[in-house]
């Protein structure tokens, strides 16, 4: 299948931003791409009406597109069950070229994580006196042969029978839960056999023969015989211990496959270690990470629509890779670092440009992808009033129109009627509903537009509304407006952070400008309060 790509608008996105994302994700689904569309923010009331007249699911929350540790190249995979035996564990170190192996149980929970140094440790300081495995481990580290089987685990004291018989009879007493260790000494064998105990390990690949085999049956004795010598025999039997008999490093720092790559390689800097257990959010293991695999990694894949800008982009979109552009609004400050398709045109929504893809490439639109895109363009243009308006536009709101059964003009002043409606919303939410941010050299501009028939609500509360811009300017901007658009009365009325008088006024030519004055014709952001704005600031840099 292939690899996912993200396409969404801007931030506190509009009804063109929300229904570009569905309609473009539509558009390139059925070209064979596999995009899903997302929202960078809460939908507003107008691009919620569109979506529950067409009966189209809002699309999820996108929060950022940061690399995170899923998308880097760690071991999938890597762990090992916990009644691995030690000689499994080193074999296994060697076959993925890794120093550390996370150890889990049956559900894939971690139990530890086991590094070759602290093997090579506790070879070193453990006694290797206690065994603890199954049967098949030890067919495999001792390289032996099944004589005798009884039991599948066993665990027990580990015994070399290697000094003279009769001493070792004497002075080495035997019981049921130990493991003998010996060549081919008959008298220790026999000794052994009637002590009861657990194991008896023959070295040098010798066998048992008739007598001390049925006696060994008597005795429901388990014996392998080894190919190894007596000496390493011992040392060989020690690889064969399950490796939760060795657990040392219980609380290993782990890491999740949500976490972000940023913060896995500061946090890892100050720890100093070298491996780490990833998980899932069920606490499932998923393999190992190292921090020398932070370089190698794939960047989540995006489709920006209805801007181009990074300040209006997602958290993140520099560490994403942007396959493709489509928009209407003045160029902004993103680079990609391969060519990629960018498709803008100054008409007066980014749903007419994809109309017109629409028709390029002979892909048929749906009545519910034909509504929202119609919806888009009608809000965008104000009904085809604004002066961004184009032929372009027009004529795909007429033939979008016929393909969803709708008269544009009844439908689209339904559409902004349930969107303007300001009844109970905060003074924040209002700003914030359809606000954009600008750079203009060392300037930073912010302009809020709201259409509604109410202005009248808005005055009665005036001075809060000039508070929190003033609020917002002195965090991060030099300039903030909010324009309130009465598409029935043809203009705007403008507030400003009272510091940007100066600004607003040399914008529009207004002198002595009053919080709220009502300008007539200006009822575009992009045409109109933007460039006049820009302009200004530019000139008084």
């Amino acid at each position: 299948m292939k690899k996912e790509i993200l396409v969404f608008g801007h931030k506190n996105p509009d009804t063109d931003s929300v229904c570009s994302a569905i309609s473009f994700s539509y558009f390139k689904n059925q070209r064979g791409e596999n995009t899903s569309p997302r929202v960078l923010g809460h939908i507003n009331k107008e691009s919620s009406f569109v979506l529950n007249h067409f009966k189209i699911k809002e699309p999820e929350y996108l929060n950022n597109v940061k690399i995170q540790l899923r998308n880097v190249h760690y071991n999938k995979g890597v762990m090992l069950h916990e009644k691995a035996s030690l000689k499994e564990v080193i074999d296994y170190m060697q076959e993925k070229h890794c120093t550390a192996v996370p150890i889990v149980d049956q559900e894939k929970h971690l139990k530890s994580l086991i590094t070759l140094k602290e093997i090579a440790t506790l070879f070193i300081e453990k006694s290797k006196e206690y065994l603890e495995t199954s049967y098949e481990h030890l067919l495999s580290s001792l390289k032996g042969r099944e004589i005798l089987r009884f039991d599948e685990e066993l665990k027990g004291n580990v015994i070399a029978g290697s000094y003279q018989s009769q001493t070792f009879i004497e002075q080495a007493p035997l019981d049921t839960t130990d493991i003998l260790i010996v060549g081919d000494r008959y008298k220790v064998i026999k000794h052994g056999l009637e002590s009861n105990i657990k194991l008896l390990v023959i070295t040098n690949n010798f066998d048992l023969d008739k007598e001390l085999l049925e006696l060994a049956k008597e005795k429901r004795v388990n014996v392998i015989s080894s190919s190894y010598d007596t000496y390493n025999t011992c040392n060989q039997i020690t690889l064969s211990n399950y490796v939760s008999t060795l657990l040392v490093n219980q609380n290993p720092t782990v890491v999740y496959e949500l976490d972000y790559l940023t913060d896995f390689v500061q946090n890892a800097t100050k720890q100093g270690y070298t491996n780490y257990p990833i998980l899932n959010k069920k606490n499932e293991c998923l393999g190992l990470i190292r921090i020398t695999d932070v370089g190698n990694y794939d960047k989540k894949e995006v489709i920006l629509v209805d801007h181009n800008n990074l300040e209006q982009s997602v958290s993140g979109i520099d560490e994403a890779s942007i396959v493709e552009i489509i928009d209407h609004h003045n160029l902004g400050a993103i680079g990609t670092s391969i060519p990629i398709n960018f498709r803008s045109m100054p008409v007066g929504c980014t749903c007419t440009i994809l109309y017109n893809l629409y028709k390029e490439y002979n892909v048929n639109i749906p009545k519910e992808i034909a509504g929202i895109m119609l919806s888009a363009i009608l809000s965008d243009t104000l009904i085809l009033k604004s002066p961004t308006t184009t032929e372009l536009d027009k004529e795909a709101v007429e033939e979008l129109s016929k393909l969803c059964d709708e008269n544009y003009e009844e439908y689209g002043y339904a559409m902004l009627k349930a969107g303007s409606s300001i009844e109970g919303m905060e003074v924040e939410d209002i700003i914030y509903q359809d606000f954009k941010s600008y750079k203009v050299g060392n300037e930073s501009l912010g302009i809020s537009q709201v259409i509604t028939m109410d202005f009248d609500s808005i005055k009665e509360n005036l001075q809060s509304y000039i508070e929190k811009l003033n609020e917002i300017a002195r965090g991060e901007y030099n300039t903030v407006t909010l324009f309130i658009t009465d598409i029935i009365k043809n203009g705007s009325y403008v507030l400003y952070n009272e510091s940007a008088k100066e600004i607003v006024e040399d914008s529009f030519g207004i002198t002595n400008l009053e919080e709220g004055t009502f300008i007539k014709d200006l009822v575009s952001r992009k045409k109109q309060m933007l460039p006049k704005l820009m302009e200004s600031l530019e000139k008084n840099n």
